[in-house]
């Protein structure tokens, strides 16, 4: 057992998680990494350099085994969430400005607004939810086949995830072009450590695409307010647990962690599912062939082997042992889902991918714990309904050459995958 703060790390900027180079690498030299990191007997500490002369050295410990990021996952008293999961975290005036978003927050503060938004997703709500996802899927493949583009994440993948969170809040169509680029450009950064040079040409690009969603919210949420339609926005603006209902800040956060989060994971996740389809057509064959028997392990599948969300943060609060080494207060490690799905202790053959895969125990919507995603239900209704859609019709789709992958150490964002598709089976 240790009790040193940090523990040396390889030099080699190939094996350093903290660089952003590491981040460039080919997926296999990324998780053959990983595979070595789990074989240490203690976490691994990185160092992180300062984004700017003046801040202090940081770093991280990894957690990159599965039972590690369960357990600390579960484990909000002593892993916190504040201030912040993602990596810089949110500067303390973004916060005063922003307010802070439902996965920043622990404790009573978290659980409140968790309970307020939980009664906003009323069965009503659900039952017109699933409803529009199936009728949307159709739309989409029937678009895609009459129009004929190739490229799949604009024109499927990015268009069935975007049109039912804006459906599921009830933000009118009018809106919706200039909030899909505000959503782009809030999120292009994401994880990535960009230059001074990059930050002087564009400063603040990101903020103030999020301030620009975020009126939009507060103006829907004043119009709801008065005239309740029954979508999400009214629930949420209406709600009233213990009291209390969102505030238009809240709401704005909500709404944006909502539209990004939502909207890029399962995008994410679904253009992944094409290219690892095609990659596999023993497994696309299985699955076309009795797609209702193995369309809920292919979305488990899809999940664990992609992992739309790389990583988050935590904060230790207390001293704590996990592993054979002593966390200490101020403490921050990294939860490394993208490891974790791949921990051969858990998961026979990780690195196959095999939609019969039973039990299919993947982290990719969190390990647990009061901040397991609350969109989990959604995103695999979204990707069964798209992938039922693709495959049980008379089509044969395949993507064609690699995707076009974002340097990020936060998601695994697919930003172009080229693909063609044939009127008729073979």
């Amino acid at each position: 057992m240790t009790h040193t703060r940090t523990i040396p790390a390889p030099s080699d900027a190939c094996a350093d998680l903290a660089n952003p180079a590491f981040w460039k690498l080919p997926a296999a030299q990324r998780l053959a990494r990983f595979t070595e990191l789990r074989h240490e007997p203690r976490p691994v500490f990185f160092t992180e350099r300062p984004s700017t002369p003046r801040r202090a050295e940081q770093g991280f410990y990894a957690l990159v085994r599965h039972a590690d990021v369960l357990k600390a996952s579960r484990l909000p008293r002593v892993f916190a969430s504040a201030p912040g999961v993602t990596s810089p975290e949110p500067a303390r005036w973004v916060r005063t400005l922003f307010g802070d978003s439902m996965v920043n927050l622990d404790g009573a503060d978290h659980a409140r607004l968790r309970r307020i938004v939980q009664q906003a997703f009323t069965p009503r709500l659900l039952a017109a939810t699933e409803t529009h996802i199936r009728e949307l899927a159709v739309r989409i493949v029937d678009d895609m086949v009459a129009e004929r583009p190739d490229e799949f994440v604009s024109s499927v993948a990015s268009r069935m995830s975007f049109e039912v969170i804006c459906a599921m809040l009830g933000v009118p169509d009018a809106d919706r072009r200039r909030i899909a680029r505000q959503i782009d450009r809030a999120s292009e950064h994401a994880g990535v450590r960009r230059g001074l040079g990059a930050r002087l040409m564009s400063p603040g690009k990101g903020l103030r695409a999020l301030a620009r969603m975020e009126l939009t919210v507060a103006r829907l949420g004043r119009e709801r307010r008065r005239h309740p339609t029954g979508d999400l926005i009214s629930a949420l603006v209406c709600a009233d647990v213990e009291g209390q209902a969102l505030t238009y800040r809240q709401l704005g956060s909500f709404f944006s962690l909502l539209l990004v989060a939502g909207v890029e994971t399962t995008r994410n996740a679904i253009a992944h599912a094409l290219v690892l389809l095609t990659r596999n057509p023993d497994q696309l064959a299985l699955l076309t062939d009795d797609f209702d028997r193995y369309a809920d392990g292919a979305v488990d599948e899809i999940v664990r082997h992609s992992t739309p969300i790389i990583q988050f943060r935590r904060t230790v609060t207390t001293r704590y042992t996990l592993s054979g080494h002593t966390f200490l207060p101020g403490d921050k490690v990294m939860l490394l889902y993208a490891s974790a799905n791949r921990d051969a202790s858990v998961f026979t053959d990780p690195d196959v991918f095999d939609i019969t895969r039973d039990p299919n125990p993947h982290l990719g919507y969190g390990g647990g714990g009061p901040h397991y995603c609350l969109g989990a239900h959604l995103a695999r209704l979204e990707i069964k309904a798209v992938l039922r859609e693709l495959l049980t019709r008379p089509l044969a789709v395949r993507a064609l050459g690699e995707p076009e992958l974002g340097t990020s150490n936060f998601d695994h964002r697919v930003r172009r995958q080229y693909f063609t598709f044939d009127a008729a089976k073979p």
